[in-house]
């Protein structure tokens, strides 16, 4: 009895050690970050945006986190700084994503900043970038004999076009891309001193 009692009491502590450590002391760092200057709060269209992105699992296969430099090279991918707690003080929940089987989408807004490409790309990927094995999203586009006037028209590579018919933007395709459009974290990253970085 006297074995067991010191087993579940050095467990109990063991668990509050990690707990402390893994958790507490982390959100008591990062919990009231403020936004960091050139960071704009989100527009309701991209807030829509962002519903989609969560709502079609874009998080499952795109990260948002670029790491430093010492770490990993998506500084040499062209991703972009490494993130500070401060650029997600308008993310909730936060979007961090843990799978890179597609680029992290951090800092899109800037490497891919026209919505024409973006909607295109959502179409049909592997008409913008060849062996993608991202999945195409058509329930976001329908296909229309002639535009309406007030229609987002896509333009897509010669034979990616269903024949007869232009392909149009649903809102919710146009809010998608207004949010990756806003992943634009080029600004500088400010440390707890105010040190830029």
């Amino acid at each position: 009895m006297n074995n067991e009692i010191k087993l579940v009491s050095g467990a109990m502590v063991m668990l509050a050690l990690s707990t402390s450590a893994l958790v507490v002391l982390p959100y008591l760092q990062v919990h009231d970050a403020p936004p960091l200057p050139g960071l704009k709060p989100y527009t309701s269209a991209e807030l829509r945006g962002r519903e989609v992105y969560i709502a079609n699992g874009c998080v499952y296969c795109h990260s948002q986190q670029p790491r430093a430099k010492a770490f990993a090279p998506d500084f040499a991918r062209g991703w972009g700084r490494a993130t500070v707690a401060g650029d997600y003080a308008y993310d909730q929940p936060h979007l961090l994503g843990t799978m890179r089987t597609g680029p992290d989408l951090m800092n899109i807004g800037v490497r891919q900043p026209s919505q024409a490409w973006q909607l295109g790309h959502l179409y049909q990927p592997r008409a913008y970038v060849p062996g993608s094995i991202m999945p195409s999203y058509p329930f976001l586009f329908e296909a229309k004999a002639v535009a309406d006037k007030d229609d987002v028209v896509v333009n897509l590579p010669q034979g990616h076009a269903p024949a007869g018919h232009v392909v149009v933007a649903r809102p919710q395709a146009v809010d998608l891309v207004k949010y990756l459009q806003s992943l634009d974290r080029s600004y500088p990253a400010v440390d707890a001193k105010g040190a830029a970085r």
